[in-house]
């Protein structure tokens, strides 16, 4: 029976009290212990778990031993007692040494932010270089906490914190687990040619490429569905959607581009999950356009922006075009609305509103429209000719003795990839 503990175990629901300890840096930084704090709430909602209390704890710098200072965590123990919960979940990165003693201290299962987030990912993972890449995250987190973590993986009940590769954990050493590491990672590598090899046949055919950003939960799935009649999974919650997903959208033109949705931003993204994402992520990078995706009722709209904007930097995407879409325009107050940024590169939008979504469309061509130009082909050069069509829109058509003159509105990145087929043919 002993052997057959794993497939009998009921999972019991996480009740959890969530802590977060306000230290002078986190004072300092752009997102507010408060707001942090509120986002962690999301996140634990996010992964099933029901939040009982929420605790904070002033000091200058988090203690080496207890994170939160001994006297706190008797406090903290009294509370969880009181409330019956089974979890405390730390807003901050614990170490292992920092688990093992907060887990002895308060008999309950220790979860820091870096776990729940790596948690839900293992919830959202559904295509197989999801699945490896959320497990490859999870297990290069394990790691250097292993020894931190033996009671913890050992509770009954499953629950966040044993989802993927799970309890697994259990019966593996360090070595084993670098071995899966290796094994995850070149599987991974794989993926990563196949990915590679796609997009170089998409650039041979001169195919357009626009990425969709943004925060988590700013609506980015929405806006690919009402852009492209396409079927993602929407819901009102933190990484609703992790795999990315292409589609085509149809410009005014008629041209067609790919519009590809990447996995939200948060801030404190681990950077496990962003080293094992970057394969997926470096779709951004082969972008000929951004669409960054704000939600534009949030109280944290600017440092949700500045965190997606780190990410990008992050990526070596920080300079590519953007175009930055205000969502959620319909949640606003007049008064929010009007502080919002406008002009070129920026859009106020509702992805519920029809005409707002064909304003996009229109805002995606004019970006990567890059004026006019003429081009003379001799008529026998039906080659050169098709290279033209694939460039921009042809305007204007007219023969001239044993030649055609084009008139083409240029589509920027098209030509940036073509034109230099056609640059002894440009009419002057």
């Amino acid at each position: 029976m002993a052997n057959n503990i794993h497939e009998t175990r009921t999972e019991v629901p996480d009740k959890a009290v969530l802590v977060s300890l306000v230290t002078d840096q986190v004072k300092r930084s752009d997102m507010t212990p408060e707001h942090s704090l509120q986002e962690l709430v999301q996140l634990a909602e996010t992964a099933g778990v029901q939040v009982l209390e929420v605790v904070t704890q002033n000091r200058e710098t988090p203690d080496s031993k207890w994170f939160i200072g001994r006297g706190k965590v008797e406090e903290l123990r009294m509370l969880i007692d009181g409330l019956e919960a089974n979890t405390a979940i730390f807003d901050q990165e614990l170490s292992g040494a920092q688990v093992r003693n907060l887990e002895e201290a308060l008999d309950v299962k220790i979860i820091d932010r870096t776990q729940l987030i790596l948690d839900i990912f293992a919830q959202r993972a559904k295509t197989r270089e999801g699945i490896i890449q959320v497990e490859l995250a999870q297990h290069s987190y394990l790691l250097p906490r292993l020894s931190g973590h033996g009671k913890n993986l050992s509770r009954l009940g499953g629950g966040i914190g044993t989802r993927g590769p799970g309890e697994s954990k259990l019966e593996t050493d360090r070595r084993h687990i670098r071995g899966r590491i290796s094994d995850l990672k070149r599987q991974l590598e794989e993926i990563t040619k196949h990915r590679a090899l796609y997009r170089e046949r998409r650039k041979k055919t001169g195919t357009v490429q626009v990425a969709l950003v943004g925060y988590t939960n700013a609506g980015k799935s929405t806006l690919l569905n009402k852009l492209t009649a396409a079927d993602v999974y929407i819901e009102n919650q933190l990484f609703a959607t992790l795999d990315p997903t292409s589609r085509v959208l149809e410009l005014p033109s008629g041209k067609g581009v790919v519009l590809t949705d990447t996995v939200g931003f948060i801030q404190n993204l681990p950077h496990d999950l962003v080293a094992a994402f970057r394969a997926t992520l470096e779709e951004v990078n082969e972008a000929d356009l951004i669409l960054h995706v704000v939600d534009a009722s949030s109280a944290m709209r600017e440092e949700q922006i500045a965190v997606v904007q780190s990410i990008l930097e992050e990526l070596g995407a920080a300079d590519k075009p953007q175009l930055v879409l205000f969502n959620k325009k319909d949640l606003c107050s007049p008064e929010q609305l009007e502080m919002l940024p406008s002009g070129e590169g920026f859009l106020k939008i509702s992805a519920y509103d029809e005409a707002d979504m064909d304003a996009v469309r229109h805002a995606i061509q004019d970006h990567l429209s890059g004026g006019e130009l003429k081009f003379r082909i001799p008529a026998d050069r039906g080659d050169v000719s098709s290279v033209v069509f694939r460039i921009g829109d042809v305007i204007e058509q007219t023969i001239k003795e044993d030649d055609i003159i084009y008139k083409v509105r240029i589509n920027k990145a098209d030509y940036e990839k073509m034109g230099y087929m056609l640059t002894s043919y440009i009419e002057h």
